[in-house]
Formats: structure tokens, sequence, C-alpha cells
């Protein structure tokens, strides 16, 4: 007789942000929001491809990209990036995150996909709170990615011309 796995009955969305969404399983075509039930589904047609239906609204979605447990979706045209853990998982990320020393590090992502028009800094450069790090172009427009602290550029994840989805690394600064 061969042992059995048990069966995992919850698991969790973490998102970029750190926010923990908890779902058990199987998943029912139910949803709680401030403690009240509504009912959901998620549907697929020609007409309107895969979408969310709730409150006789849809909400179209889409698989942009998915790699081990971390999936880029867009729901209703935004994208939300966000991982899939077990209870193991979300023990050992707890254990692994407390011996893990404070960084002074600060890590620049990119708030939208695009394209990299310029890179204004370089390694090692010192930057002010504020000052530009790159010139990201998306939707026709160019957006200046500034620095939300002082620090030293310790790293340049990007280059000119280099496309970039959203949360992609554009540089790292170490907080003086």
């Amino acid at each position: 007789m061969t042992p059995q796995k048990p069966a995992i009955k919850k698991l969790y969305a973490l998102s970029n942000e750190g926010h923990k969404f908890a779902f058990n399983l199987p998943l029912k075509n139910i949803v709680k929001v401030n403690g009240r039930e509504y009912s959901v589904e998620l549907r697929e047609d020609e007409k309107y491809g895969v979408h969310v239906l709730w409150k006789n609204r849809r909400y179209p979605v889409e698989i942009v990209r998915t790699k081990q447990n971390r999936y880029e979706i867009l729901f209703n045209d935004i994208s939300h990036t966000f991982t899939v853990e077990t209870p193991v998982s979300m023990q050992r990320k707890k254990v692994l995150g407390t011996d893990r020393k404070k960084s002074s590090a600060l890590i620049v992502r990119a708030p939208m996909p695009g394209k990299i028009i310029d890179v204004l800094t370089r390694e090692g450069a010192d930057v002010v709170r504020g000052e530009a790090l790159v010139i990201l172009e998306a939707m026709k427009m160019q957006n200046e990615i500034q620095s939300v602290v002082s620090g030293t550029v310790t790293r340049i994840g990007v280059k000119a011309g280099q496309n970039v989805m959203k949360d992609d690394i554009l540089a790292e600064i170490t907080v003086k």
C-alpha cells in the first residue's frame, strides 16, 4: 500500500505588495467581500472570450504570463501579479523571512508595461529623492520613473530599447 499525500484544502494568493488572500479547495463560485457572500462565475464563449460574471456584469480575464507558481493576469484590463502558495510554502516563506537581515536596498519596479526609452543614471551613481532614473514609454506617453529615496544606484536592470512588463526590476538603490 502506497502512502497518499495529504489533500491540500487551502491555498493562498500573495500579491507583489504582500497582501495575502486565502481560498479553500475545492473552489466554489462564492466570493466574500466585507463578510458578505456573492455568486461569481467564470465563463468562456466566442463573443466575450474568458470573463468573470459578477452581479450581472462581465469582467474580461486574460492570463498574460505564468512561471512556476507566479502568475500575471489582466482582469478588467488591469494587470495583477501574484503567486499561489500552499500552507507549507507560506510557513517556509515566514521562516526564511525571519532569518533575513533587513535590507537597506530599494528595488524600483516598472509601474506598467512599456519600452525603456532612456536610462538616465548608471551603477555607482548617487541619486536624490525625485531624480529621474529611466524614461518609460507606455501608450505613446513618456513617463519619468523617479527615485523615491536618496542613495546609491547599485544595479541597473534595463537598457534603452528594452521592453518591460509591469513589476520588472528597473534599478536597485542602496538607501543612505
